[in-house]
């Protein structure tokens, strides 16, 4: 039985991918910062208390350890932390660790395109730390990128629940986002067969448009969406670089780049996002 560590354990698809360990009988051990965050999970046979951007708290973290798995990065919390801190120094300070213990392979989740993105922030820390465990020797390494979570959605839904959805240009940009748990299964199989660098999205390929109609549906809204010119756009991601921090606009300008342009990825899983949102609006109405 393979043993398995799994870094960002506590977040979306971090829990989905303990979830599609354990459900496989692998030994799974997490990384948490806390002792309070045991409470998330149901079934794991070990926990690690350690802070990935604290090297000193991570010694021997990848003893007797075979694969590790790491979503670790910054999404929206802010923390004091820079991108480089935590996507890249943080993940490469795991990295160091699996290195002293000779683990077998090392699987990382970035993001769709995060290699022609290398301008924006978020993806200047992924892609050197991409780069850093491409270059080392002896090690299995597998490359995840996902197109957007299911999760990351919800900002359709939030604008849809006042009645009406804003999108830039068109609407007609395509992207397939993917369900968490789908994702965990595409991790798995990913580092089973020996996959280097895969793309990884949902099975429904859908415009702006579509997304933000099936938005207003859920919350039973009659369908109003407003297309902006795309200068406003670029001009929000002006105001953000120049007068916010790099952690504060990080996400905005990830967002607004991607929305921008199609971003498809292999197709996979069998979630399909107007479940999702109707899931979703279902749970806000009890």
């Amino acid at each position: 039985m393979k043993r398995v560590l799994v870094a960002g354990a506590t977040g979306y698809l971090g829990q989905y991918l303990v979830k599609e360990l354990k459900k496989r009988n692998y030994w799974v051990r997490v990384l948490i910062r806390k002792e309070s965050q045991k409470e998330i999970f149901e079934n794991v046979d070990e926990y690690f208390i350690g802070q990935i951007t604290e090297p000193e708290t991570l010694i021997n973290i990848a003893e007797d350890i075979d694969w590790i798995f790491t979503t670790a990065g910054i999404t929206r919390q802010k923390d004091g932390f820079t991108y480089m801190d935590v996507d890249y120094q943080g993940n490469s300070n795991l990295l160091q660790e699996a290195i002293k213990s000779n683990i077998e392979a090392f699987q990382y989740v970035s993001a769709i395109n995060g290699q022609n993105l290398r301008h924006l922030k978020i993806f200047e820390a992924k892609e050197r730390f991409v780069d850093e465990l491409k270059e080392t020797p002896e090690m299995k390494y597998s490359i995840i990128r996902p197109n957007g979570f299911f999760s990351d959605m919800g900002d359709f839904l939030d604008m849809a629940k006042g009645g009406r959805v804003y999108l830039f240009g068109d609407g007609e940009c395509k992207l397939n986002p993917i369900h968490g748990a789908d994702l965990a299964k595409v991790c798995v199989d990913s580092l089973l067969a020996d996959e280097r660098e895969s793309t990884a999205g949902g099975q429904d390929i859908l415009t702006q448009n579509e997304m933000a109609t099936l938005a207003l549906k859920a919350w039973d809204k009659k369908i109003k969406i407003t297309h902006l010119p795309d200068w406003i756009r670029k001009f929000i991601i002006w105001f953000l670089r120049t007068f916010t921090s790099p952690t504060t606009y990080g996400p905005y300008e990830f967002f607004l780049t991607a929305m921008a342009s199609d971003n498809i990825a292999k197709q996979y899983g069998k979630h399909k996002l107007e479940d999702f949102f109707n899931s979703e609006t279902k749970k806000t109405l009890e």
